[in-house]
Protein backbone atom coordinates (compact mmCIF):
# COMPACT_ATOMS: atom_id res chain seq x y z
CA UNK A 1 0.00 0.00 0.00
CA UNK A 2 1.54 3.35 -1.14
CA UNK A 3 2.68 5.48 2.03
CA UNK A 4 0.60 8.12 1.14
CA UNK A 5 -2.65 6.48 1.13
CA UNK A 6 -1.76 5.36 4.15
CA UNK A 7 -1.66 8.82 5.74
CA UNK A 8 -5.05 9.59 3.97
CA UNK A 9 -7.53 6.36 4.99
CA UNK A 10 -5.38 8.00 8.45
CA UNK A 11 -6.74 11.41 7.98
CA UNK A 12 -10.25 9.29 6.92
CA UNK A 13 -10.70 6.90 10.17
CA UNK A 14 -9.48 10.32 12.31
CA UNK A 15 -12.48 12.46 10.85
CA UNK A 16 -15.06 9.54 11.74
CA UNK A 17 -14.09 8.79 15.22
CA UNK A 18 -14.01 12.48 16.00
CA UNK A 19 -17.84 12.88 14.71
CA UNK A 20 -18.38 9.66 16.51
CA UNK A 21 -16.88 10.95 19.45
CA UNK A 22 -19.06 14.20 19.61
CA UNK A 23 -22.08 12.17 18.56
CA UNK A 24 -21.35 10.05 21.42
CA UNK A 25 -20.68 12.85 24.12
CA UNK A 26 -24.03 14.57 22.66
CA UNK A 27 -25.95 11.47 23.31
CA UNK A 28 -24.54 11.00 27.57
CA UNK A 29 -25.38 15.23 27.47
CA UNK A 30 -29.35 14.38 26.57
CA UNK A 31 -30.49 14.01 29.96
CA UNK A 32 -28.49 16.71 31.80
CA UNK A 33 -30.25 19.13 33.72
CA UNK A 34 -32.29 21.90 31.66
CA UNK A 35 -30.84 25.15 32.10
CA UNK A 36 -32.80 27.08 34.13
CA UNK A 37 -33.70 29.96 31.80
CA UNK A 38 -35.24 26.70 29.45
CA UNK A 39 -37.54 25.46 32.28
CA UNK A 40 -40.78 25.28 30.97
CA UNK A 41 -40.47 25.28 27.53
CA UNK A 42 -41.28 21.66 26.59
CA UNK A 43 -44.03 19.97 29.03
CA UNK A 44 -43.44 16.45 30.07
CA UNK A 45 -44.98 14.94 26.53
CA UNK A 46 -43.22 17.01 24.15
CA UNK A 47 -39.77 16.42 26.12
CA UNK A 48 -40.12 12.77 25.36
CA UNK A 49 -41.12 13.73 21.81
CA UNK A 50 -37.93 15.78 21.35
CA UNK A 51 -35.78 13.14 23.20
CA UNK A 52 -37.01 10.24 21.17
CA UNK A 53 -36.11 12.86 17.93
CA UNK A 54 -32.47 13.08 19.11
CA UNK A 55 -32.38 9.33 19.85
CA UNK A 56 -33.54 8.91 15.99
CA UNK A 57 -30.95 11.20 14.54
CA UNK A 58 -28.75 9.67 16.68
CA UNK A 59 -29.04 6.27 15.17
CA UNK A 60 -29.64 7.46 11.58
CA UNK A 61 -26.77 9.40 11.94
CA UNK A 62 -24.59 6.52 13.18
CA UNK A 63 -25.55 4.46 10.71
CA UNK A 64 -24.67 6.88 7.49
CA UNK A 65 -21.34 7.80 8.75
CA UNK A 66 -20.56 3.67 9.40
CA UNK A 67 -21.49 3.38 5.50
CA UNK A 68 -19.83 6.18 4.24
CA UNK A 69 -16.77 5.06 5.98
CA UNK A 70 -17.02 1.60 4.74
CA UNK A 71 -17.96 2.78 1.12
CA UNK A 72 -15.12 5.13 1.36
CA UNK A 73 -12.66 2.93 2.43
CA UNK A 74 -13.82 0.01 -0.96
CA UNK A 75 -13.09 2.97 -2.95
CA UNK A 76 -9.42 4.09 -1.70
CA UNK A 77 -7.85 0.33 -0.81
CA UNK A 78 -8.35 -1.06 -4.04
CA UNK A 79 -7.86 2.18 -6.38
CA UNK A 80 -11.10 2.46 -7.68
CA UNK A 81 -10.76 5.98 -8.44
CA UNK A 82 -7.68 5.78 -9.73
CA UNK A 83 -9.13 2.82 -12.34
CA UNK A 84 -11.70 5.76 -13.22
CA UNK A 85 -9.06 8.09 -13.86
CA UNK A 86 -7.52 5.75 -16.27
CA UNK A 87 -10.88 4.69 -17.83
CA UNK A 88 -11.62 8.62 -18.82
CA UNK A 89 -8.26 8.57 -19.67
CA UNK A 90 -9.58 5.98 -22.60
CA UNK A 91 -12.64 7.69 -23.66
CA UNK A 92 -11.71 11.24 -24.25
CA UNK A 93 -7.71 12.39 -25.42
CA UNK A 94 -8.97 16.32 -24.05
CA UNK A 95 -7.57 16.39 -20.43
CA UNK A 96 -10.47 19.15 -19.69
CA UNK A 97 -13.00 16.85 -20.72
CA UNK A 98 -11.44 13.34 -19.08
CA UNK A 99 -11.51 15.88 -15.80
CA UNK A 100 -15.33 16.66 -16.62
CA UNK A 101 -16.51 12.99 -16.52
CA UNK A 102 -14.12 12.00 -13.90
CA UNK A 103 -16.23 14.43 -11.85
CA UNK A 104 -20.07 14.16 -13.38
CA UNK A 105 -19.32 10.15 -12.29
CA UNK A 106 -17.56 11.30 -9.05
CA UNK A 107 -20.88 13.87 -8.37
CA UNK A 108 -23.64 11.54 -9.55
CA UNK A 109 -21.99 8.65 -7.50
CA UNK A 110 -22.09 10.94 -4.11
CA UNK A 111 -25.27 12.08 -4.77
CA UNK A 112 -26.60 8.02 -5.40
CA UNK A 113 -24.67 7.23 -1.90
CA UNK A 114 -26.67 10.05 -0.09
CA UNK A 115 -29.90 9.67 -1.74
CA UNK A 116 -31.66 6.60 0.77
CA UNK A 117 -30.87 8.43 3.81
CA UNK A 118 -32.15 11.79 2.65
CA UNK A 119 -35.18 10.07 1.28
CA UNK A 120 -35.50 8.52 5.18
CA UNK A 121 -34.86 11.39 6.85
CA UNK A 122 -37.47 13.16 4.94
CA UNK A 123 -40.17 10.70 4.65
CA UNK A 124 -39.86 8.42 7.61
CA UNK A 125 -38.40 10.86 10.60
CA UNK A 126 -39.07 14.16 9.37
CA UNK A 127 -42.90 12.68 8.51
CA UNK A 128 -43.23 11.37 12.17
CA UNK A 129 -42.01 13.88 14.35
CA UNK A 130 -44.67 16.26 12.10
CA UNK A 131 -41.97 18.40 9.65
CA UNK A 132 -42.11 17.32 6.83
CA UNK A 133 -44.67 18.74 4.09
CA UNK A 134 -42.30 17.66 0.93
CA UNK A 135 -44.28 15.35 -1.59
CA UNK A 136 -42.53 12.34 -3.09
CA UNK A 137 -43.17 14.72 -6.47
CA UNK A 138 -41.41 17.58 -4.90
CA UNK A 139 -39.05 15.66 -3.10
CA UNK A 140 -37.44 14.20 -6.85
CA UNK A 141 -37.64 17.01 -8.78
CA UNK A 142 -36.10 18.96 -6.08
CA UNK A 143 -32.97 16.41 -5.88
CA UNK A 144 -32.45 16.21 -9.56
CA UNK A 145 -32.56 20.10 -9.74
CA UNK A 146 -29.74 19.99 -7.11
CA UNK A 147 -27.89 17.98 -8.94
CA UNK A 148 -28.18 19.36 -12.16
CA UNK A 149 -27.01 22.86 -10.42
CA UNK A 150 -23.92 21.04 -8.99
CA UNK A 151 -23.10 19.97 -12.06
CA UNK A 152 -23.56 22.87 -14.09
CA UNK A 153 -21.90 24.69 -12.03
CA UNK A 154 -19.15 23.00 -11.17
CA UNK A 155 -18.35 21.80 -14.83
CA UNK A 156 -18.15 25.87 -15.21
CA UNK A 157 -15.86 26.57 -12.44
CA UNK A 158 -13.68 23.37 -12.55
CA UNK A 159 -12.89 23.72 -16.20
CA UNK A 160 -12.00 27.80 -15.70
CA UNK A 161 -9.41 26.55 -12.99
CA UNK A 162 -8.19 23.89 -14.50
CA UNK A 163 -7.98 26.27 -18.08
CA UNK A 164 -6.02 28.47 -15.57
CA UNK A 165 -3.82 25.60 -13.88
CA UNK A 166 -2.98 24.15 -17.55
CA UNK A 167 -1.48 27.57 -19.00
CA UNK A 168 -0.15 29.43 -16.15
CA UNK A 169 0.85 26.66 -13.69
CA UNK A 170 1.68 26.48 -10.18
CA UNK A 171 0.80 30.46 -9.99
CA UNK A 172 -2.76 29.52 -11.08
CA UNK A 173 -4.39 29.63 -7.71
CA UNK A 174 -3.83 34.03 -7.71
CA UNK A 175 -6.24 34.15 -10.84
CA UNK A 176 -8.33 31.11 -9.64
CA UNK A 177 -8.93 32.86 -6.45
CA UNK A 178 -9.87 35.73 -8.11
CA UNK A 179 -12.53 33.75 -10.43
CA UNK A 180 -14.07 32.20 -6.95
CA UNK A 181 -14.15 35.49 -5.39
CA UNK A 182 -16.10 36.63 -8.40
CA UNK A 183 -18.20 33.38 -8.38
CA UNK A 184 -19.02 33.99 -4.71
CA UNK A 185 -20.00 37.52 -4.93
CA UNK A 186 -22.34 36.81 -7.65
CA UNK A 187 -24.12 34.40 -6.12
CA UNK A 188 -24.28 36.55 -2.86
CA UNK A 189 -25.72 39.02 -4.73
CA UNK A 190 -28.21 37.07 -6.88
CA UNK A 191 -28.93 33.64 -5.11
CA UNK A 192 -32.46 34.62 -4.46
CA UNK A 193 -33.48 35.88 -7.51
CA UNK A 194 -31.61 32.65 -9.76
CA UNK A 195 -31.41 30.00 -7.36
CA UNK A 196 -34.08 29.92 -4.92
CA UNK A 197 -36.75 30.13 -7.51
CA UNK A 198 -35.75 27.22 -9.01
CA UNK A 199 -37.10 25.18 -5.49
CA UNK A 200 -39.58 28.10 -3.86
CA UNK A 201 -41.73 30.70 -4.68
CA UNK A 202 -41.33 34.24 -3.37
CA UNK A 203 -43.50 37.03 -3.30
CA UNK A 204 -43.86 40.75 -1.37
CA UNK A 205 -44.73 41.17 1.43
CA UNK A 206 -48.13 42.27 1.59
CA UNK A 207 -49.11 45.70 2.97
CA UNK A 208 -51.14 45.43 6.30
CA UNK A 209 -50.11 45.15 10.03
CA UNK A 210 -46.53 42.96 9.82
CA UNK A 211 -45.34 45.05 6.80
CA UNK A 212 -45.82 48.59 8.56
CA UNK A 213 -44.18 46.97 11.60
CA UNK A 214 -41.45 45.99 9.87
CA UNK A 215 -40.46 48.83 7.91
CA UNK A 216 -41.55 50.96 11.19
CA UNK A 217 -38.95 49.25 13.03
CA UNK A 218 -36.19 49.60 10.83
CA UNK A 219 -36.47 52.77 10.10
CA UNK A 220 -35.97 53.42 13.52
CA UNK A 221 -32.91 51.27 13.34
CA UNK A 222 -31.45 53.71 10.71
CA UNK A 223 -32.74 51.22 7.80
CA UNK A 224 -34.63 51.33 4.78
CA UNK A 225 -36.26 48.59 3.89
CA UNK A 226 -38.22 47.99 0.51
CA UNK A 227 -37.44 44.87 -0.64
CA UNK A 228 -39.67 41.81 2.00
CA UNK A 229 -39.66 39.07 0.29
CA UNK A 230 -42.41 35.82 1.93
CA UNK A 231 -41.33 32.53 0.75
CA UNK A 232 -43.35 29.36 0.68
CA UNK A 233 -41.44 27.33 3.00
CA UNK A 234 -44.28 25.27 4.17
CA UNK A 235 -43.82 23.49 0.73
CA UNK A 236 -41.23 21.46 2.30
CA UNK A 237 -41.20 21.54 5.93
CA UNK A 238 -43.33 22.74 8.85
CA UNK A 239 -39.68 24.10 10.31
CA UNK A 240 -39.21 28.31 9.65
CA UNK A 241 -36.84 30.76 9.62
CA UNK A 242 -35.75 34.53 8.30
CA UNK A 243 -32.55 35.49 6.22
CA UNK A 244 -31.29 38.50 5.27
CA UNK A 245 -29.22 38.82 1.64
CA UNK A 246 -27.50 40.81 -0.95
CA UNK A 247 -25.41 44.46 -0.76
CA UNK A 248 -26.69 47.44 -1.91
CA UNK A 249 -29.09 47.65 -4.07
CA UNK A 250 -29.93 44.19 -3.42
CA UNK A 251 -29.95 43.63 -0.05
CA UNK A 252 -33.56 41.96 0.39
CA UNK A 253 -35.30 40.78 3.69
CA UNK A 254 -36.86 36.70 3.37
CA UNK A 255 -39.49 35.34 5.91
CA UNK A 256 -41.00 31.96 5.57
CA UNK A 257 -44.40 31.30 5.63
CA UNK A 258 -43.77 29.02 8.53
CA UNK A 259 -42.41 31.91 10.26
CA UNK A 260 -45.60 33.84 10.22
CA UNK A 261 -47.47 31.45 10.82
CA UNK A 262 -45.87 30.53 14.37
CA UNK A 263 -44.38 33.96 15.40
CA UNK A 264 -46.47 37.13 16.41
CA UNK A 265 -45.60 40.38 14.55
CA UNK A 266 -43.62 41.72 17.35
CA UNK A 267 -41.69 38.56 17.08
CA UNK A 268 -41.16 38.81 14.00
CA UNK A 269 -40.01 41.97 13.88
CA UNK A 270 -37.33 41.17 16.59
CA UNK A 271 -36.38 38.27 14.24
CA UNK A 272 -35.84 40.84 11.39
CA UNK A 273 -34.04 42.95 14.35
CA UNK A 274 -31.44 40.29 14.67
CA UNK A 275 -30.76 40.10 10.97
CA UNK A 276 -30.44 43.88 10.60
CA UNK A 277 -27.91 43.10 13.10
CA UNK A 278 -25.63 41.00 11.24
CA UNK A 279 -26.10 43.78 8.03
CA UNK A 280 -25.15 46.85 10.64
CA UNK A 281 -22.03 45.15 11.52
CA UNK A 282 -21.08 43.66 7.99
CA UNK A 283 -21.52 40.21 8.90
CA UNK A 284 -21.85 39.01 5.85
CA UNK A 285 -19.62 40.87 4.15
CA UNK A 286 -16.67 39.67 6.69
CA UNK A 287 -17.99 36.13 6.38
CA UNK A 288 -17.69 36.49 2.06
CA UNK A 289 -14.51 37.68 2.64
CA UNK A 290 -13.25 34.87 5.19
CA UNK A 291 -14.81 32.49 2.18
CA UNK A 292 -12.74 33.88 -0.30
CA UNK A 293 -9.20 33.71 1.91
CA UNK A 294 -10.35 30.22 3.01
CA UNK A 295 -10.62 29.56 -0.97
CA UNK A 296 -7.13 31.50 -1.74
CA UNK A 297 -5.62 29.21 1.30
CA UNK A 298 -6.73 25.92 -0.01
CA UNK A 299 -5.56 26.99 -3.42
CA UNK A 300 -2.82 27.74 -2.93
CA UNK A 301 -1.31 24.92 -1.11
CA UNK A 302 -2.94 23.04 -3.28
CA UNK A 303 -0.78 24.47 -6.02
CA UNK A 304 2.33 23.62 -4.59
CA UNK A 305 1.15 19.98 -4.40
CA UNK A 306 -0.57 19.72 -7.34
CA UNK A 307 2.25 17.98 -9.71
CA UNK A 308 3.41 15.90 -7.42
CA UNK A 309 2.94 12.23 -9.32
CA UNK A 310 2.46 10.56 -5.58
CA UNK A 311 -0.95 12.58 -4.74
CA UNK A 312 -2.41 10.63 -8.38
CA UNK A 313 -0.25 7.08 -7.38
CA UNK A 314 -1.88 6.72 -4.02
CA UNK A 315 -5.05 6.84 -5.50
CA UNK A 316 -4.41 4.00 -7.78
CA UNK A 317 -3.86 6.04 -10.68
CA UNK A 318 -1.38 4.85 -13.87
CA UNK A 319 -0.44 8.10 -14.68
CA UNK A 320 2.21 10.57 -13.18
CA UNK A 321 -0.20 13.24 -13.07
CA UNK A 322 -3.72 13.70 -12.56
CA UNK A 323 -5.41 16.58 -11.90
CA UNK A 324 -8.36 15.02 -10.80
CA UNK A 325 -6.88 12.69 -8.27
CA UNK A 326 -4.60 15.39 -6.71
CA UNK A 327 -7.23 17.42 -6.26
CA UNK A 328 -9.35 14.67 -4.13
CA UNK A 329 -5.83 13.59 -2.31
CA UNK A 330 -5.54 16.71 -1.55
CA UNK A 331 -9.07 17.76 -0.42
CA UNK A 332 -8.45 14.45 1.85
CA UNK A 333 -5.05 15.05 3.15
CA UNK A 334 -6.60 18.44 4.23
CA UNK A 335 -9.25 17.03 6.73
CA UNK A 336 -7.17 17.91 10.08
CA UNK A 337 -6.76 21.66 8.89
CA UNK A 338 -10.66 21.17 8.88
CA UNK A 339 -10.76 20.33 11.89
CA UNK A 340 -8.53 22.59 13.18
CA UNK A 341 -10.47 25.53 11.11
CA UNK A 342 -13.89 24.42 12.07
CA UNK A 343 -14.35 25.63 15.27
CA UNK A 344 -12.48 28.70 14.85
CA UNK A 345 -14.44 29.81 12.15
CA UNK A 346 -17.72 28.26 13.98
CA UNK A 347 -16.83 30.42 17.01
CA UNK A 348 -16.38 33.65 14.74
CA UNK A 349 -19.78 33.02 13.84
CA UNK A 350 -21.30 32.62 17.45
CA UNK A 351 -19.89 35.99 18.30
CA UNK A 352 -21.77 37.19 15.47
CA UNK A 353 -24.91 36.01 17.03
CA UNK A 354 -24.53 37.64 20.07
CA UNK A 355 -23.26 40.53 18.68
CA UNK A 356 -26.28 40.60 15.85
CA UNK A 357 -28.62 39.37 19.40
CA UNK A 358 -27.32 42.67 21.24
CA UNK A 359 -27.83 45.09 18.38
CA UNK A 360 -31.87 43.74 18.18
CA UNK A 361 -31.54 44.19 22.11
CA UNK A 362 -30.67 47.49 22.31
CA UNK A 363 -33.27 48.46 20.18
CA UNK A 364 -35.79 47.44 22.19
CA UNK A 365 -36.37 43.86 20.99
CA UNK A 366 -34.70 41.67 23.62
CA UNK A 367 -37.87 40.24 25.15
CA UNK A 368 -39.84 39.57 21.56
CA UNK A 369 -36.50 37.97 20.57
CA UNK A 370 -36.40 35.51 23.44
CA UNK A 371 -39.92 34.25 23.13
CA UNK A 372 -39.63 34.19 19.22
CA UNK A 373 -36.08 32.39 19.65
CA UNK A 374 -38.20 30.20 22.44
CA UNK A 375 -41.05 29.18 20.00
CA UNK A 376 -38.78 28.30 17.29
CA UNK A 377 -36.68 26.04 19.18
CA UNK A 378 -39.97 24.44 20.67
CA UNK A 379 -41.68 23.48 17.38
CA UNK A 380 -38.20 21.85 15.91
CA UNK A 381 -37.69 19.92 18.99
CA UNK A 382 -34.51 21.30 19.05
CA UNK A 383 -31.60 20.15 21.65
CA UNK A 384 -31.57 21.60 25.22
CA UNK A 385 -28.49 20.45 26.08
CA UNK A 386 -26.06 19.91 24.10
CA UNK A 387 -22.12 18.52 24.85
CA UNK A 388 -19.96 21.97 24.66
CA UNK A 389 -17.46 20.33 22.99
CA UNK A 390 -20.05 19.21 20.32
CA UNK A 391 -20.89 23.47 20.80
CA UNK A 392 -17.58 24.76 20.69
CA UNK A 393 -16.94 22.36 17.85
CA UNK A 394 -19.83 22.83 15.06
CA UNK A 395 -22.60 24.83 15.88
CA UNK A 396 -22.45 27.67 13.95
CA UNK A 397 -25.01 29.15 16.24
CA UNK A 398 -24.82 29.79 20.56
CA UNK A 399 -27.20 26.98 21.92
CA UNK A 400 -30.54 28.63 22.96
CA UNK A 401 -29.89 28.96 26.68
CA UNK A 402 -26.21 30.79 25.88
CA UNK A 403 -28.22 33.02 23.55
CA UNK A 404 -31.11 34.39 26.29
CA UNK A 405 -29.08 34.72 29.10
CA UNK A 406 -26.90 36.97 26.55
CA UNK A 407 -29.64 38.67 25.61
CA UNK A 408 -30.95 38.77 29.46
CA UNK A 409 -27.76 40.70 30.65
CA UNK A 410 -27.72 43.25 27.32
Amino acid sequence: MHPLLILILTFVLLEFAVSSVLSWLNSKWMTHPVPEVLKGLYDEEKYRKQQEYMRTNKRVGWIERLVTLAITLVVLIPGVLGWLDNLCAEWSHSLLLQLLIFFGIYVVASAIISLPFSYYDTFVIEERFGFNKTTKTTFWLDTLKSLLLTLVLGAMLLSVIYLLYSYLGQSFWIWATLVCAIFILFFSLFYSNLIVPLFNKQKPLEKGELREAIEKAAGEMGFSIKKIYVIDGSKHSTKANAYFTGFGKKKRVVLFDTLIEQLSTEEIVAVLAHELGHNKHRDTIKNTVMSIVMVAVNLFVFSLLVDNPELSHALGGKRDHSFALSLIAFSLLFTPIDLILDPIINGVSRRGEYGADAFAAKHGHGEALISGLKKLSANTLSNLTPHPAVVWMSYSHPTLAQRITALLNV
